[in-house]
């Protein structure tokens, strides 16, 4: 883990969905928590619940999978890509009026707006822009 939290624990989430991992274990930290908060909402993952080990607090999530109707006990893996746009090299960020929409809407693009981590809906909503951390779709 480096110093880039949001690079991490979306590296977290593609790499257990690509291993079909159901439960993932991420550091805790206010961002992430709101991330994570967000990732629920839109239905992305399917629980989240903070753990304490050893003095150090976790946040587990668990994945969603869809199951393939032809075969009922084969859990196939949901198509989850996540994007990291803004990241500490580099700073993107975008007025409510230029947020980039992904797939026509289906995606969302998480970001970190004066009031708090919001998704981009959130803010055309609420007329704010701010800097995009990261593309879900």
């Amino acid at each position: 883990m480096g110093k880039d939290t949001i690079a991490d624990i979306l590296t977290a989430i593609r790499n257990a969905d690509m291993a079909r991992k159901r439960v993932v274990r991420i550091r805790f930290t206010t961002i992430n928590e709101s991330i994570v908060k967000i990732l629920l909402r839109e239905g992305f993952i399917e629980n989240v619940r903070k753990h304490q080990e050893n003095n150090k607090s976790l946040l587990v999530l668990t994945l969603r999978y869809r199951r393939n109707r032809n075969e009922p006990y084969i859990i196939t893996r949901k198509i989850l890509n996540l994007k990291r746009i803004s990241r500490p090299g580099l700073r993107i960020y975008s007025n409510y009026q230029r947020i980039p929409r992904i797939l026509g809407g289906m995606g969302i693009v998480i970001l970190s707006t004066s009031r708090g981590i919001m998704t981009d809906r959130e803010a055309r909503l609420e007329r704010i822009g701010g800097e995009c951390l990261c593309y879900i779709w």
